[in-house]
């Protein structure tokens, strides 16, 4: 425990079909929707046959049936336990996934990618509160400290002996590209991650995360149709393996599939000179029930319980002791 009453915890659950969202989870997060409703079952079945396929593709040598690797995920929770005693309270900080592959052929389970999703209670506060309300002032962008105590907590959560004493490399998130940017194709190529794409300005995404530590590169995969936006700390092509980068965007192309389909599972392949449209109407569904809506008023209500249990009540004694990570 530290001096400050402020530490790190980890948690996980497997994700599979038989898997409910726990009490604390995040509503939003990506899997946890996907889990609820009639079609429950259903859903998590056909999204983790969609990834071990994805996955089987990319990894392809050798495999002659495309059936070598299975794919399995856990939901790891990331609590920020504010007080001291084992009575002291965990507000759900973080969740983040990580892909565990077992190759068939010798049974061996490797490590995949850990961080792919990231679901963050103190980044809908800051997005669903905080710059709301800042450009209900008729101010054009977010505030000078926008995301500054998220970045340091994110931070301070991956220098911790929780974090460490668990995975042995840095997070890499990937998520879905901007529709509010043009990407230009690049000559770089990269036999897992596909063809790089740049843009020439930094998104409100890609400034929230730097705060995190974290830079951005854009590359859209062997047989995919729009790039994918992947967040790291270090090297993204010298530090992970392509069994790693595989598992990342087996995982994430597939959630983007069910939850962005005017982008992901569009008709026709990204151009060289490239902007996501969400009014797309030229792309297919997948049999995968997901209501988007629902997604986006629920991030409000997350943001004020943030605000309500973390913020209000602990906001000056976090910012003081965050900031260690961010000097």
């Amino acid at each position: 425990m530290t001096n400050s009453g402020f530490t790190f915890t980890i948690s996980s659950i497997p994700f599979d079909e038989d898997y409910r969202p726990a009490d604390g989870t995040r509503i939003t997060t990506n899997f946890a929707n996907l889990a609820r409703g009639d079609r429950r079952r259903d859903n998590l079945r056909n999204t983790l046959v969609m990834m071990d396929r994805r996955f089987n593709a990319l990894m392809h040598w050798d495999n002659p049936a495309g059936d070598r690797y299975a794919l399995a995920l856990e939901i790891v929770s990331a609590g920020l336990r504010i007080g001291e005693g084992d009575a002291a309270a965990a507000f759900p900080l973080i969740e983040i996934l990580r892909t565990i592959v077992t190759d068939r052929s010798s049974g061996e389970r490797r490590d995949g990618m850990v961080g792919n999703n990231f679901s963050s209670y103190v980044r809908d506060y800051d997005f669903s509160i905080v710059l709301a309300d800042h450009l209900k002032t008729g101010s054009d962008g977010p505030p000078e400290d926008f995301g500054d105590l998220h970045g340091n907590l994110f931070k301070r959560f991956l220098e911790s002996d929780a974090y460490r004493g668990r995975f042995a490399k840095p997070p890499v998130i990937c998520l879905s590209v901007s529709s509010r940017e043009v990407y230009h194709r690049t000559a770089n190529a990269h036999p897992i991650l596909g063809v790089e794409y740049r843009h020439d300005r930094y998104s409100p995404t890609d400034r929230y995360f730097a705060k995190m530590g974290m830079r951005v590169r854009y590359f859209m995969p062997p047989h995919g149709v729009a790039p994918l936006a992947f967040y790291h700390v270090g090297d993204l092509v010298s530090d992970y393996t392509n069994l790693e980068l595989a598992s990342t965007i087996s995982t994430m192309e597939t959630f983007q599939k069910i939850y962005r389909p005017e982008i992901y599972n569009a008709n026709s392949v990204a151009a060289a000179r490239y902007q996501p449209s969400l009014t797309c109407q030229d792309y297919s569904l997948t049999r995968i029930v997901y209501d988007r809506e629902e997604r986006s008023r629920l991030a409000v209500a997350q943001g004020r319980y943030a605000e309500e249990h973390v913020i209000k009540p602990h906001g000056a004694a976090l910012r003081r002791w965050s900031e260690a990570a961010g000097r």
